[in-house]
């Protein structure tokens, strides 16, 4: 895809650092936006220095990493929903969950090259504005490394299981915004399975190291 590797290595970055806090606790459905951030990350970074293999950039246990304590805070369904626009109602719901799936196996395999090249960054977590019974939220960071300082966001819905992430902004560009023209332009030449394909293609590319 037409994505800077750059944009997503930081996007996956922020998700996955920590500001050096610690923290014991378990996100649940309870857990406020800001702190959920929080505590994925630290446990996310905490996970990653204490394992070589990770460090040294093997995919199979980095995927495994990003499933198990990223993905459970994820809504891609969402995502994947938003990335399509108007085009998701087109889709017939074993498409729809095809697309889920794909959409996020490729968001994942990104994941994977930034994990194994963290070392030094943190992240600064600005306060939260939200009113206590919003349930859409938009949790600000600033990512810290050797160069400039990145501002990277994240937005959050709540549902009936707590808070999600469905949508990152870094530097000015979210994600789904970056993705809906490709899928538009794939399912104006294509249809709905052509971007099925496409998408499928690309994860097989990716696992294959091209």
């Amino acid at each position: 895809m037409k994505i800077t590797k750059t944009i997503f290595q930081w996007i996956a970055a922020g998700l996955i650092l920590s500001s050096g806090a610690l923290f014991a606790q378990v996100p649940d459905q309870n857990t406020p936006p800001d702190a959920l951030i929080k505590m994925v990350v630290s446990d996310v970074m905490s996970s990653v220095k204490s394992d070589p293999d990770i460090q040294k950039g093997n995919i199979p246990k980095v995927m495994d990493l990003v499933e198990k304590k990223i993905v459970p805070f994820t809504d891609m369904r969402r995502t994947t929903e938003m990335a399509m626009g108007p085009n998701w109602k087109k889709a017939t719901p074993e498409q729809q969950a095809i697309l889920t799936a794909e959409f996020k196996n490729l968001l994942m395999r990104t994941y994977s090259g930034a994990l194994s090249q963290l070392r030094d960054q943190t992240v600064q977590f600005k306060a939260l504005r939200a009113a206590p019974d919003d349930k859409e939220v938009i949790v600000k960071t600033v990512v810290i490394g050797r160069g400039d300082p990145v501002p990277l966001d994240y937005r959050l819905e709540k549902g009936a299981n707590g808070w999600k992430v469905y949508d990152m902004n870094i530097m000015g560009a979210w994600l789904v915004e970056a993705y809906r023209n490709q899928f538009s332009n794939q399912i104006s030449q294509n249809g709905i399975d052509g971007l099925v394909k496409f998408l499928q293609d690309r994860n097989k590319q990716l696992a294959t190291g091209k």
